[in-house]
């Protein structure tokens, strides 16, 4: 059942205002929140964290109102490759970390589970995880069908029922140079599908125009679309306008980050410093 009358309160932090749930919300409170985040008609959008003070800083926004992290961005920020070469230990350890750092609800990228995934959400559950993407790797339908499946039973047996699970469909991300309107049949019909076997929401990551994205959220009903926000896609306005339940950025805030760190150093060998309006957020 989804909670909706769950509250945020503003609570100091040095030197700005934290958006944090209440104090004393349970990983099935902080789900059902989640939950009802996405269902809502204002579009949810989650700027992704990799460790706890980006996570702090993020969660320090006023406006914020939940957490995601990309999986991408931790691997690199422990020195791995992308596509499951961290360990999953380790990867549960970086997630569970950011999930203590706030009361804010938080949602792991876990890839594809790690080999195992309902395990993997067992572990993340916890600590203190209460949604999660999971790729589906364009593995057979049935396969993929069957993951959703039981990872929806881990968590209602965890005691979190509205565990968000979003689903995750590499149609277009591993499309190479398939016909896009076979590949966007091929995401609606995973899609359909994973919703069915209880998946709350579905993700299709990819170069997406305002037509793939309209066919989507009319396959799968309104607030049951997550996206990505990457250069040139639709305006955040638009696709509230859509019915999109969510947008995330993935490893893009980390390379916002970077890049202005990487800038910095270039501005240092040209002679200059430090921005004076630079925040103490650390």
């Amino acid at each position: 059942m989804v909670q909706r009358g769950a509250r945020f309160a503003q609570q100091p932090s040095s030197n700005r205002k934290v958006s944090t749930m209440t104090e004393t919300s349970t990983p099935a409170t902080r789900a059902s929140e989640l939950l009802r985040l996405h269902q809502d008609s204002e579009l949810l959008t989650v700027v992704n964290v990799w460790d706890v003070i980006s996570a702090r800083v993020v969660a320090g926004i006023e406006g914020t109102k939940a957490l995601a992290t990309a999986s991408h961005s931790i691997a690199a920020s422990h020195g791995y490759e992308d596509g499951e070469n961290i360990p999953v230990d380790e990867m549960i350890d970086a997630v569970g970390r950011i999930a203590a750092a706030t009361s804010l609800p938080v949602s792991a990228d876990l890839e594809g589970g790690y080999g195992n995934a309902p395990e993997t959400i067992r572990k993340a559950i916890g600590v203190g995880i209460v949604g999660a993407n999971l790729e589906d790797q364009l593995k057979p339908i049935a396969e993929s069908v069957a993951q959703v499946e039981a990872v929806m039973k881990v968590a209602e047996a965890e005691g979190v029922p509205d565990f968000v699970l979003n689903a995750r469909t590499d149609a277009f991300v591993k499309a190479g140079d398939r016909d896009p309107g076979a590949v966007l049949a091929d995401a609606v019909e995973r899609g359909r599908a994973y919703l069915d076997a209880g998946a709350p929401v579905v993700f299709v990551p990819g170069a997406l125009d305002e037509q793939q994205i309209t066919t989507l959220v009319d396959a799968f009903g309104p607030q049951r679309l997550t996206v990505i926000g990457i250069p040139g896609s639709p305006p955040l306005a638009r696709l509230a306008e859509l019915g999109v339940a969510r947008v995330s950025f993935g490893p893009l805030s980390q390379r916002v980050a970077l890049t202005a760190l990487a800038k910095l150093v270039e501005d240092v060998h040209r002679g200059g410093g430090v921005a004076a309006d630079t925040r103490p957020l650390n």
